[in-house]
């Protein structure tokens, strides 16, 4: 699967560029389904640098069916390579359930866009069903199948709610 997300945040490329990278704990209470994101690792290579970050989902997610949902479900590493000479963000996102099985990784371009910045994310999800453990493999299929729906449907969102985030969490910045 494709994935295929743009937005457009009315402030400076470097201010988003900067608040997308340095700012992503602070931008949780403007995350609705995101609980708590977790810097686990932050390493400076000259004009790049490397995190790894855990995030937590889960917040507006009505608590009987967090009661249903494993905590693994709801959890997930993300990997990102931040190049600032290039306003791009390579990504890995590293599932906590069926990890062997899914593949998703893509990159981030800020690009200037009339006094504003467009934030063009671009990716792919792949679920290998060989991979997925103590499924039949005639069940393989329905299983990959119902995987990829629904992180299809938290991936594309998820990366729109941030871009929006990152812009309330500016235009507050701004009122200070």
């Amino acid at each position: 699967m494709i994935i295929c997300a743009d937005t457009y945040i009315p402030f400076p490329r470097p201010l988003v560029y900067a608040t997308y990278r340095d700012k992503l704990v602070e931008l949780v209470p403007y995350l609705p389904n995101i609980r708590q994101i977790e810097i686990k690792s932050r390493l400076e290579e000259g004009n790049i640098i490397h995190f790894v970050n855990e995030w937590h989902g889960g917040g507006e997610i009505p608590v009987i069916a967090r009661a249903v949902l494993s905590e693994t479900m709801l959890s997930w590493t993300d990997i990102v390579s931040w190049n600032e000479s290039e306003y791009t963000a390579q990504w890995h996102i590293k599932t906590h359930a069926f990890t062997e099985a899914v593949h998703c990784a893509g990159v981030n371009r800020f690009v200037e866009d009339d006094g504003g910045t467009r934030v063009e994310s671009r990716g792919e999800l792949v679920i290998d069903t060989k991979q997925i453990k103590g499924v039949p493999q005639r069940l393989a299929g329905a299983v990959a199948h119902t995987v990829e729906d629904f992180l299809s449907k938290k991936i594309e969102p998820n990366l729109l709610q941030i871009s929006e985030s990152v812009r309330l969490y500016l235009e507050q910045s701004q009122n200070l």
